[in-house]
């Protein structure tokens, strides 16, 4: 583990590391002194979408906000035969070493988007090193894809653009990647003025490396594939510990799915509500997400 510089400006508190996961490089900042909770991001994001909610949850826990692999200043790594080393079995084995590395062999997680749906293979994989989860504004991999209609292909056509063939959408989106970033966020947060221009910047600089974006296309790329085929075969596993599916009201999620009902089939004990905002609660509604945390991470 080697410390490196970070953006104490922007997460105030937090001291960042170079992870060695088991191989695999991965960007983590640490902060507080309590129960552990590891916090995982979503695309286009990285760590630092936590930070309107990371110092606070730093007050009552010990706080590790890790960017996945292939995203922010992880490692990208090779998508492999059957992409994989994006697979979210490998995603998910990255974080629990990253969370063994800084001492914590039982934790809660908070995920959104991308890192929701590493949280829940976590979950199924590791369910006694996981105390309880929160997935933010996602219904189960499998369950989208199935259902998949017009409106889902028309709202999240991203699901099926990244995953066609390297290298046919990295070349489309490295011709002006500032671009397809901010229309990519632009379009799913319905909160004006909710994205800090600091946070935005860091975006821009990790998805300008064009292995970031090759990255993405492979983790997208493994949800349609090995991701499915991991599924199929849990199909009749479920998450075996306390989840809370959160979502935003005026998010694409909520408007399609009975998002409680699609994770009651993927686990025993759920619980959740919608939030008054787009896609991404933790910048858009952070008060309302504080709020939501406070009483399901203290039981």
């Amino acid at each position: 583990m080697k410390e490196v510089a970070g953006r104490p400006d922007i997460m105030p508190g937090f001291t960042w590391f170079d992870v060695d996961a088991d191989g695999v490089r991965i960007r983590a900042a640490i902060a507080g002194d309590g129960p552990p909770l590891l916090l995982l991001h979503g695309h286009p994001q990285t760590h630092l979408t936590w930070h309107k909610v990371a110092p606070e949850l730093a007050k009552r826990f010990t706080v590790v906000a890790a960017d996945l692999r292939g995203y922010g200043d992880s490692e990208k790594l090779d998508g492999g035969e059957t992409h994989v080393n994006y697979s979210k079995r490998a995603m998910a084995a990255d974080q629990v070493a990253v969370m063994r590395s800084f001492g914590h062999d039982r934790f809660a997680v908070v995920a959104h988007d991308r890192g929701a749906r590493v949280a829940h293979r976590m979950a199924l994989d590791f369910p006694d090193l996981v105390t309880r989860v929160t997935l933010l504004d996602i219904a189960p991999t499998a369950t989208m894809y199935a259902r998949t209609d017009m409106e889902f292909a028309r709202r999240y056509f991203w699901w099926f653009f990244l995953i066609q063939p390297s290298p046919l959408p990295e070349k489309m989106i490295g011709a002006d990647p500032a671009f397809f970033l901010n229309k990519h966020i632009s379009g799913q947060m319905k909160t004006e003025g909710a994205s800090d221009p600091r946070v935005l910047e860091e975006y821009q600089r990790c998805y300008a490396d064009p292995r970031t974006r090759h990255a993405i296309c492979e983790d997208y790329r493994a949800a349609a594939t090995i991701d499915l085929r991991h599924d199929s075969a849990d199909s009749e596993k479920k998450v075996q510990v306390p989840l809370m599916a959160l979502w935003g009201g005026r998010g694409t999620v909520g408007a399609l799915y009975d998002v409680l009902a699609t994770w009651r089939e993927k686990a025993i004990d759920v619980c959740g509500h919608a939030i008054d905002c787009g896609h991404s609660p933790q910048e858009e509604a952070p008060q309302a997400l504080m709020d939501a945390l406070g009483p399901f991470l203290a039981t």
